[in-house]
This record gives C-alpha cells, sequence and structure tokens, in this order.
C-alpha cells in the first residue's frame, strides 16, 4: 500500500458469515473494514462512513444485489464496487459492470488475485475521484473558453502526477495518443454508462471499415471519432452531490466537443465526427444543418452508429431488438442516413447479430 495515502476503507457485503469472516480475514492487513451481512445494512452504513472500495455478493436475503449497486451509484459515485459472486455467468458479469460495478470476481478465488484487483481499483479511483472533483469546480467554458490550453494544461499534469504502481509507457509526447487516457477517464468519470456507449458505438461504427475499405490510418481515426462523438456533453453537465446529471442544451454538445479536442493535436477528420454526427442526410440535423455530402463521411457512419446503440441499450427506456432497430435505421434512410451507408451498416449489423446483442448488454 503507497506510504502517501492512509489505509483505504473497504465494506464486505456477504450474507455467509463464513464467506464474511474469510474476507475479512483476507483483507484486515490492508484495509480498514466493515462487514454486513444485508442490503439495509449496507445502505446505511454508507450512509455514516467514508468508505472506499466495496466488496458484493449478488445474493443478499432483504434484496437483490443489482438493486443495492443502483442505490449506491445514486447516492455515492465515489464508491466503487467489486461483485464477487459464486454463481457468475456472462450475463451477470456484463449486468454487473453496466450497473456501475468496477471489478467483477468468481468464487473460489485466488487471494492474490483479490488483493492485486483491489488495488487496481484504488488507483484508478484516485484518478477518478480528482477528475469528478475537476468536473465540479470547474466553470462551463474551461473546455472551450480562451482560457482552454491552460485548463486542459493544468488538467493534465495533475493527473499524470497522480502516483501508479506501474506507470504505463508515455506515448509520444506532443500526440494525440499522450491524451487518451485522460479523456477516457473524463468520459467515465461522468458516468460509467457513458463510457460503455462510447465503447459500444466505436465498436459499431467499426463494423463498417472493412465493406468501405478504409485505409489502417482512416480505421483508427474513425475509431478515435467514434469514441470521443460525445466528448462535448462534459462541460454540459451539472453536479448535485456526488451525482453527474444530464446536460441542459443537448444541441450544443457536437460543436462544444470539437473545440474541446482542439489543443490535442486530434486528426482533422477525428473532430469532423464529433462536430458532425448530429447532421442529418435531409439538413435536418445539429448543430450546423449540413446536407449530403457536406457531411463528413466517417461523421455519417458514426451518426448511424450511436443511433443504433440509443436504440438497442439496455439502458434505453425501452431497448428494441437488433431487428427492430434495423428497420428502424432503413426507415431512415434518404432523410436522417445516406441511403447507401443505412443499407450496408444494417447489412453488417444484421451479420455480427450474436456478436452485437451481447455487445449491447455491456
Amino acid at each position: 500500500m503507497n506510504a502517501e495515502f492512509p489505509k483505504p476503507t473497504v465494506l464486505i457485503v456477504e450474507d455467509e458469515e463464513g464467506p464474511r469472516n474469510a474476507l475479512k480475514v483476507i483483507l484486515r492487513p490492508f484495509y480498514h473494514l466493515f462487514a454486513v451481512g444485508t442490503y439495509r445494512e449496507a445502505l446505511q452504513l454508507l450512509r455514516e462512513q467514508p468508505i472506499d472500495l466495496m466488496t458484493l455478493d449478488l445474493k443478499l436475503p432483504d434484496g437483490q444485489g443489482f438493486a443495492l449497486l443502483d442505490d449506491i451509484k445514486r447516492e455515492r459515485s465515489d464508491v466503487e464496487i467489486v461483485v464477487i459472486t459464486g454463481y457468475g455467468k456472462l450475463q451477470s458479469s456484463q449486468d454487473a459492470f453496466r450497473h456501475g460495478a468496477m471489478g467483477y470476481l468468481l468464487k473460489p478465488f485466488n487471494v492474490k488475485d483479490l488483493i492485486t484487483l483491489l488495488n487496481h481499483m484504488l488507483e484508478k479511483k484516485r484518478r477518478l475521484d480528482y477528475l469528478r472533483g475537476f468536473l465540479r469546480t470547474a466553470r462551463g467554458s474551461w473546455a472551450e473558453g480562451r482560457q482552454s490550453r491552460t485548463e486542459w494544461a493544468r488538467l493534465t499534469e495533475d493527473y499524470h502526477a497522480i502516483p501508479r504502481a506501474q506507470p504505463a509507457p508515455a506515448p509520444q509526447q506532443g500526440t494525440f495518443a499522450e491524451y487518451l487516457p485522460l479523456l477516457s477517464e473524463l468520459i467515465e468519470a461522468t458516468g460509467r454508462h457513458w463510457l460503455a456507449h462510447a465503447n459500444r458505438v466505436r465498436a459499431y461504427a467499426l463494423l463498417m471499415a472493412k465493406p468501405m475499405h478504409l485505409s489502417s490510418a482512416e480505421e483508427e481515426i474513425l475509431s478515435m471519432g467514434a469514441f470521443l462523438h460525445d466528448i462535448g456533453r462534459i462541460p454540459l453537465g451539472q453536479w448535485q452531490g456526488d451525482a453527474w446529471q444530464g446536460e441542459d442544451e443537448p444541441d450544443r454538445h457536437p460543436d462544444i466537443g470539437a473545440r474541446m479536442v482542439f489543443p490535442f493535436r486530434m486528426p482533422h477528420k477525428a473532430v469532423q465526427i464529433i462536430a458532425q454526427h448530429h447532421e442529418q442526410f435531409d439538413g435536418s440535423g445539429y448543430p450546423y444543418g449540413l446536407k449530403g455530402d457536406a457531411i463528413a463521411p466517417l461523421a455519417r457512419i458514426v451518426g448511424i452508429a450511436q443511433v443504433f446503440d440509443h436504440m438497442t441499450a439496455l439502458t434505453a427506456a425501452e431497448p428494441l431488438s437488433v431487428e427492430t432497430a434495423c428497420e428502424r435505421i432503413l426507415s431512415l434512410a434518404g432523410t436522417g442516413f445516406e441511403t447507401r451507408l443505412a443499407e450496408l451498416f444494417v447489412d453488417q449489423v444484421l451479420q455480427s447479430k450474436e456478436r452485437l446483442s451481447t455487445l449491447a448488454s455491456t
């Protein structure tokens, strides 16, 4: 444990006394511990104590583990959670991450693996806590005004100064790759669901790389722009307590995002994706009202991919099946989307249906 930081506090939530006591023995040398066996006790203790990390068994006598995950993330977004279960399936691991867990571990587990996972989570939590604090106190113009270069420089310096057990190899300074870990965790700090959305949209967009005969450089630009397409939502966020609350002017976020990444030497075509992913082929989109070929080709791809994700993700109010979402995409051909691209996208999605159904649940 790093001497620069006080001993972290871990809450063990496990309904069976034997496993609960075993976890206490394993973790006591490294952490301050609390241990409870019910949903109600866990919520009460979280409201009373400064918990850093939490281990959670999904089977509790007075409630469901995923419901507790939701309650915790609403009240204490700063608490990081590892789900530990003996009833693991692919779906339960996907559900754990979708509900906000940072880690997932199956029983029986290796003690070293648990300690390594918790320490990794703690390191990441320090970075996310710093970014959440920055977002709470930053003025709305920090990402796009005249002082944006200064603010980004300060943010980058402070972020990289946070100690890490094993620093990642630093990419060449002055390249966009230098800033990608910061931007990724900045998205995650606003909410893990936004990070999942970014990753899914990137995966859907990249389905088009091969059939459109994109070069490796174009494919990399498509990946970069798709992942960061919603970066402009971040300055529009509002914090209430420990929770990040939506945005007040959603039609501004593409323009804000394009200006946000300007200091990072991002390729121009990737910036176009961020700026234009809400433009419509018939000119009815925003923020610029571009029409037809005036919309950058890669931005047209990401425009379809992000609509498809909003339709199918399990976080949607009424998620659609892959088939129904594809029908909706085709119904927008010629208006919202270029017809050729819409048809090609649907063809690629239906060819990859099984894999994409799994992706939509993350």
